[in-house]
């Protein structure tokens, strides 16, 4: 499939009425045709993987067209560059979100990057790092549970972010990694603890949510049972 098929085919199936409720939901409008997730994988499974497609569907300028690009990108052929390229132009938390589980996190750059993103001041490249690190903690079921560990000082550090897409990723991370296994819930809720002191609403939110999740009793019942 060709680049002027796939724009032709986005057009297409354009809908206003979809459009103006993502906008709702804190979907940048700009460029959005308002095209569902499960129509975008039913063409992106239609596609195949194609890295050298992928790279220009990105550039398009079509809001559905990034977050297509990361349903057919090749991870394997993902470079650093690359990802930082992308990043730059994350200008909504549907493709930021969507592009990191779904590709980013897949490539060896992953944790480094995760690390490196978190620390950055631009709205969308700090979400980005936690939502690499909720990804990974769902996606990496081989990985020790220090390189989880590892983010949990930097978790902390950013929990006084009071960006509404900024503090829900930083939510998003803390939660994902205490769901892992017992020792890291244990962890998760000593980390969640000392957030919760920390005098910030952002950072007593972060805390008072996660906590909620990481001591029910569906969660702890759970992990008992891994």
């Amino acid at each position: 499939m060709k680049l002027a098929e796939i724009k032709n085919y986005l057009k297409a199936n354009a809908n206003p009425k979809n459009a103006a409720g993502m906008a709702r939901f804190g979907i940048n409008p700009n460029g959005t045709l308002g095209i569902s997730i499960p129509l975008l994988r039913k063409l992106a499974k239609k596609i195949g993987k194609d890295h050298a497609l992928a790279l220009h569907v990105w550039k398009s300028g079509i809001h559905e067209a990034k977050l297509l690009a990361g349903f057919i990108d090749d991870y394997h052929q993902v470079t650093r560059k690359q990802m930082e390229r992308w990043v730059r132009d994350f200008d909504s938390w549907d493709i930021c979100d969507q592009t990191c589980s779904n590709l980013f996190d897949k490539t060896p750059f992953a944790y480094k990057t995760a690390k490196k993103w978190a620390k950055k001041e631009k709205k969308f490249v700090r979400r980005a790092g936690f939502v690499l690190m909720a990804a990974l903690a769902v996606h990496d079921k081989k990985a020790d549970d220090a390189v989880f560990e590892n983010f949990f000082p930097i978790i902390v550090k950013y929990s006084n972010d009071e960006r509404n897409f900024v503090k829900k990723a930083v939510n998003w991370a803390l939660r994902q990694i205490g769901k892992r296994n017992q020792r890291l819930n244990r962890s998760a809720i000593k980390t969640a603890q000392l957030i919760l002191r920390i005098d910030s609403p952002s950072a007593r939110w972060i805390a008072s949510d996660a906590l909620r999740e990481l001591k029910s009793p569906g969660v702890i019942k759970r992990l008992k049972q891994k």
